[in-house]
C-alpha cells in the first residue's frame, strides 16, 4: 500500500501562519537578519545556515562525504535533507531556482 504525503501548508497552525506572514513582510536583507537574530538562538541560526548549505551542496552534486566535511552534519542529516529536496513539497527547489 502506498501512502500519500499531505500538503504541509494545509496543516500549518495559526501561529505558524502569522510567522510566515511576518517573514513575507520583511523588505530587505538587513531586516531579515535582524528578525531572525531576534527569533532564533545563535545555535538555531547556525543550524539553519548549515542546513541551507547542505541543500546548496546537494544541488551542486557534491558527495555526502564532501557535505559532511564542509558542514559538520551527520550522514543521517544529509540524507534526510536530500530526501526532502527530492521528495518534499518543493520549497527547497523554489528557492534554489530563485537564487541562481
Amino acid at each position: 500500500m502506498t501512502t500519500t504525503r499531505k500538503d504541509p501548508s494545509a496543516e500549518v497552525n495559526a501561529e505558524a501562519e502569522a510567522l510566515l506572514r511576518a517573514i513575507l513582510s520583511l523588505r530587505h536583507m538587513g531586516e531579515a537578519r535582524r528578525f531572525f537574530r531576534d527569533l532564533l538562538t545563535d545555535d538555531e541560526f547556525d543550524m539553519l545556515g548549515r542546513r541551507w548549505k547542505v541543500v546548496s551542496m546537494l544541488a551542486n552534486g557534491d558527495s555526502y562525504r564532501q557535505i559532511e566535511e564542509a558542514t559538520q552534519m551527520s550522514s543521517r542529516t544529509v540524507a534526510r535533507i536530500a530526501k526532502w529536496l527530492k521528495e518534499g513539497p518543493g520549497g527547497y527547489r523554489i528557492i534554489l531556482e530563485r537564487s541562481k
